[in-house]
């Protein structure tokens, strides 16, 4: 029997952070949270960048922009969708969802979730960095682990 893992230690590659302006005061700590979380695990800050859109929504299209762009390994979407008192948070956070992943099997780069979707702002701010840990960071370190994991099931073909 075989296992095989990712790993969380950066061998050089190049991560993009994609996060939603929306709901800044939420997202700017998702931000903080994933590149800290990177340089911790040996990320260099010129392996990374950070691209800012204006709300959840953008997100699929400029993830898979940088995908296709070569030019990251890893893709990270930061974002937060708070629920209010219209249906506008099913449909923003079921398409948005259903875009990152679909950009994921397609171009087979990984993209880390790293979007709330909360009932209140309340919710939001627990998993920005309070008692429930930061999302950002967790986003980070899947984004870390995927990267090592597939160039093992890459580099190995037996």
């Amino acid at each position: 029997m075989k296992v095989v893992q990712g790993n969380l230690v950066a061998q050089g590659e190049r991560y993009a952070i994609v996060v939603s302006r929306f709901n800044e005061l939420i997202c700017g700590k998702l931000a903080e949270g994933a590149k800290d979380a990177l340089a911790r695990h040996g990320v260099k800050m010129n392996e990374f960048d950070v691209y800012w859109v204006p709300g959840a929504w953008e997100l699929p299209l400029t993830v898979k922009e940088l995908a296709l762009s070569g030019r990251y390994d890893a893709v990270i979407a930061l974002g937060a969708v708070i629920r209010g008192d219209t249906p506008h948070f099913e449909y923003v956070s079921a398409e948005m969802s259903k875009g990152l992943a679909s950009v994921g099997l397609d171009q087979r780069v990984p993209v880390a979730f790293g979007v709330l979707t909360t009932e209140n702002l309340e919710q939001a701010l627990l998993r920005a960095g309070s008692k429930a840990g930061n999302k950002g960071a967790e986003a980070a370190l899947a984004a870390l682990e995927m990267v090592s994991l597939l160039r093992q099931i890459r580099e190995n073909k037996e």
